[in-house]
C-alpha cells in the first residue's frame, strides 16, 4: 500500500469515527450511512488528489490483475 492510499484509509476511518461519535447511530443500518458518508469523505479527497496531481492513488498492480500481484516469481 502506497502512503497516498494509507492517507485516504486513514481518513476514511477518522471521518467515520468522527460522524459516528457525533451521531451515535443506534442501529446497524445507520452505521452503515455513516460508514458511506465516511467513505464519500474519502473518495472524494482521492479523486482531487488524482486530478490536482495527475496520479493514480491505486496502482495498477491491484486485485484485479492477479499476475502483477503473484509474488512468488
Amino acid at each position: 500500500m502506497t502512503d497516498i492510499e494509507l492517507t485516504i484509509n486513514q481518513l476514511a476511518e477518522l471521518t467515520t469515527k468522527t460522524l459516528s461519535q457525533q451521531e451515535k447511530p443506534q442501529t446497524f443500518d445507520e452505521s452503515k450511512i455513516v460508514a458511506r458518508r465516511g467513505g464519500k469523505v474519502a473518495n472524494n479527497a482521492k479523486k482531487e488528489f488524482e486530478k490536482a496531481t495527475g496520479t493514480k492513488v491505486i496502482p495498477n498492480a491491484n486485485a484485479t490483475n492477479k499476475i502483477l500481484l503473484d509474488t512468488n516469481s
